[in-house]
């Protein structure tokens, strides 16, 4: 992939990535961190990629994996360090409403895994697609969404 190519395909999926950085920390600069990091692995892992049709999944796979991995080093307490990126990832123009931030926490308080499996879900993925990415079973999308479901109403 060159690096125009790499460009052009950062710029369409900037709000894929986004979002999943997005959902995995509230800090502004840990966002900015994820974002960072999924970029060089989109671009470690560009030469791997063979089916231009699957380019949507993989950018997504990059994504929530990046973010669940940083999620793991965190708990076990490695240090990172902060790159400063001069763009607001965070300037979007838009103030959540009280019902969304109170799903986004809700998200948040979710494991790894199930965040990134209700994640899909939102942005209207089909179960096919969410089990391709993350690698699961179509019926055990739908067992865990359901139970995940269950999970997001009962907590408080």
């Amino acid at each position: 992939m060159t690096e125009r190519e790499f460009e052009t395909l950062v710029r369409e999926h900037r709000g894929t990535i986004y979002t999943v950085c997005y959902m995995f920390s509230n800090d502004k600069d840990e966002v900015a961190d994820l974002f960072q990091e999924t970029l060089v692995n989109l671009w470690k892992g560009a030469g791997k990629l063979r089916d231009e049709s699957a380019l949507n999944s993989w950018v997504w796979k990059v994504a929530l994996n990046t973010c669940i991995s940083f999620d793991r080093k965190k708990k076990r307490g490695v240090r990172t360090e902060t790159l400063d990126m001069d763009i607001d990832l965070f300037d979007s123009g838009k103030d959540e409403t009280s019902q969304f931030a109170l799903l986004r926490e809700r998200i948040g308080r979710l494991g790894p895994f199930d965040r990134a499996i209700v994640l899909l879900w939102l942005e209207d993925m089909s179960y096919e697609e969410i089990g391709q990415i993350v690698g699961i079973s179509v019926k055990n999308v739908s067992v865990r969404l359901v139970r995940i479901k269950e999970q997001l109403k009962t907590m408080q």
